[in-house]
């Protein structure tokens, strides 16, 4: 029978692939009747959510052992550590190593065991690449390259849960990339904390459009290659050329804007104004005339007035941003922001509105603009899946979990594609 190991995972991509290298070392070590949560940081918001997960596993669980990890676990241990319902705190360098989990043994956090494992996240040089074979429950794969984040946003808590930028050597990734693809997927995501900056830590200094270029090159089996969401003003020229020439990357590019006013992106201290935005946009645009954009959008950032906010607004037009993700800023303990002017927690509340009904208004004009177009799609499930632009669709027959269809965009609703089919 096989052990029960459940993982609850909040947050990026990153974590999805490190939630499956900790199922297999809990595997391995024999653990069984076992709960993992694996938490995120970037707001607080995750963080209640991942403490209202803890408690409803432990009310659903009552013999089980619940271990948390993550972001939020790394940054903060003693808050999870002082929570009846918790066993285990393991922090996100100590989980992705074997031996945590060997060592735990059956009665780990118990019975006057360590309660606490995590070490200074800040000492960690290098990033392994872990080599898992799928992912449960997901018809795409990722694959890790990067790790941590040299840079300091001022609202940013995340580098301090993941510690300074390192590099996986491309080799490993090209090698995890086959065996991916060997076990029958796909589609490929890169992922990491900070993807952009992939590589300056290698000898060489490789960059990221060349990693991209090899792994296209050397795994010519793969159908679908993905970037999770990419730093523009880091982008090389590499990767522009591989935007431009690669047709199995995929046209569909997650942005991290953040703030389409310039004052307010200098005092988040970003690397980027207004006008790189839009110029990155208009170069990909381009080169890959059917290129999609998503962004990440603070609303409500410390400082931020109604004439900044409408900025931001305008941004998603000048941008010609399709899918909007919105963030209602919340002060993360310990950053710079924490301590700068904050905005009414109402006035948050509704600009983050405001930006999300945009969002969904741009949404809305795109899916309609895909009627009758022909498109391929990853199927998720046996009637929806995503296409190359990473649209959300709905098929009228049933189609095997995994694999790729030609289809007909027939119709929209107002947050899918409807499509049938096509030889």
């Amino acid at each position: 029978m096989a052990a029960q190991i459940d993982i609850i995972t909040f947050g990026c991509r990153l974590n999805t692939y490190e939630s499956e290298v900790m199922r297999a070392h809990a595997q391995a070590a024999d653990l069984d009747n076992t709960v993992i949560i694996n938490t995120c940081a970037v707001t607080a918001e995750a963080q209640r959510q991942a403490r209202q997960a803890i408690r409803r596993a432990r009310r659903e669980r009552p013999d089980a052992r619940i271990v948390v990890t993550g972001c939020a676990a790394q940054i903060d241990p003693a808050s999870f550590a002082a929570m009846d319902e918790v066993d285990l705190v393991l922090g996100n360098e100590d989980k992705l190593q074997a031996s945590s989990w060997r060592r735990t043994g059956p009665d780990f956090g118990l019975n006057g065991h360590e309660k606490v494992v995590v070490n200074d996240i800040m000492s960690v040089r290098e990033t392994a690449l872990h080599m898992v074979d799928g992912f449960a429950e997901r018809t795409r794969a990722f694959v890790q390259i990067q790790n941590g984040c040299d840079h300091r946003c001022t609202f940013c808590i995340i580098p301090f849960g993941r510690g300074n930028s390192r590099s996986v050597p491309a080799g490993e990734v090209v090698t995890q990339t086959r065996r991916l693809v060997e076990a029958g997927y796909c589609e490929v995501v890169l992922t990491g904390v900070d993807i952009t900056s992939y590589g300056a830590d290698l000898p060489g200094k490789p960059r990221l459009g060349s990693l991209v270029r090899r792994i296209l090159k050397f795994v010519p089996e793969l159908e679908r290659l993905r970037l999770s969401s990419i730093d523009s003003i880091e982008a090389d020229d590499a990767l522009m050329q591989a935007i431009a020439e690669e047709e199995r990357l995929m046209p569909h590019f997650h942005l991290s804007l953040q703030s389409g006013d310039d004052l307010i992106l200098k005092r988040m201290k970003r690397r980027h104004l207004r006008g790189h935005s839009i110029a990155f946009c208009e170069d990909v645009r381009r080169l890959r005339p059917d290129a999609v954009f998503g962004a990440d959008i603070i609303a409500g950032f410390p400082t931020e007035t109604e004439e900044m906010f409408a900025n931001s607004c305008r941004l998603v037009d000048e941008c010609g941003l399709t899918y909007l993700h919105v963030f209602p800023y919340s002060p993360r303990p310990g950053t710079p922001a924490a301590r700068m002017p904050q905005v009414a927690g109402s006035v948050i509340k509704e600009r983050a509105g405001r930006l999300r009904a945009i969002g969904e208004q741009r949404l809305q004009a795109f899916l309609a603009a895909e009627i009758g177009t022909r498109r391929r799609a990853l199927m998720e499930t046996e009637m929806k899946g995503r296409t190359q632009h990473f649209a959300p669709v709905r098929l009228s027959q049933q189609v095997a979990p995994g694999t790729l269809v030609n289809l007909e965009i027939t119709g929209a609703t107002s947050d899918e594609l409807l499509g049938r089919v096509v030889a």
